[in-house]
């Protein structure tokens, strides 16, 4: 898919006054899959207060958009959704946004001392060196954006605490 078919995908989000958290796509040649995650602005951690509506409301709009793109896929299936309590960190700004929060990270390959995953709390994000900056076990640590294969809110089911 073309980058200006994501940009329009992404302003057409944000103009309905929602925010596009994660763009998947898959599916096969012959039925594509579409898969859009989104959320309010000024949504907390594991409190989206998403309705089935509002992922209508989009669904209903990005059908219409990209339909008339000639840039968009034919007979393809469009999924739009809530992100979930364990909503998916992709941006840089998701990394600032959340800082404060239980995250896990999934790297490419190994990120820390040959782990592959790391969980602690989010302290941010440094644009120098384009790192998510996380605390684990009382010690901070910096990992390169570009080695998290996925990044993620923990969610601690059964005591509501993230």
């Amino acid at each position: 898919m073309a980058d200006s078919l994501e940009r329009a995908i992404e302003r057409l989000i944000d103009e309905l006054g929602f925010e596009l958290v994660a763009l998947e796509k898959g599916g096969g040649r012959r039925r594509p899959l579409l898969r859009l995650r989104i959320d309010r602005p000024d949504a907390e951690p594991g409190r989206s207060s998403l309705t089935a509506a509002d992922c209508a409301e989009v669904s209903r709009a990005m059908m219409t958009m990209l339909e008339e793109r000639s840039d968009a896929p034919s007979d393809f299936i469009l999924e739009v959704s809530s992100p979930g309590v364990e909503r998916p960190l992709v941006r840089e700004r998701d990394f600032t946004r959340f800082a404060g929060q239980e995250v896990r990270l999934r790297g490419y390959g190994p990120l820390v001392e040959g782990r592959k995953e790391l969980e602690g709390v989010l302290a941010g994000f440094d644009e120098e060196v384009a790192s998510v900056l996380l605390d684990v076990d009382g010690e901070r640590i910096a990992v390169p954006l570009a080695e998290v294969a996925k990044a993620n809110l923990r969610y601690r089911f059964g005591d509501g605490k993230r």
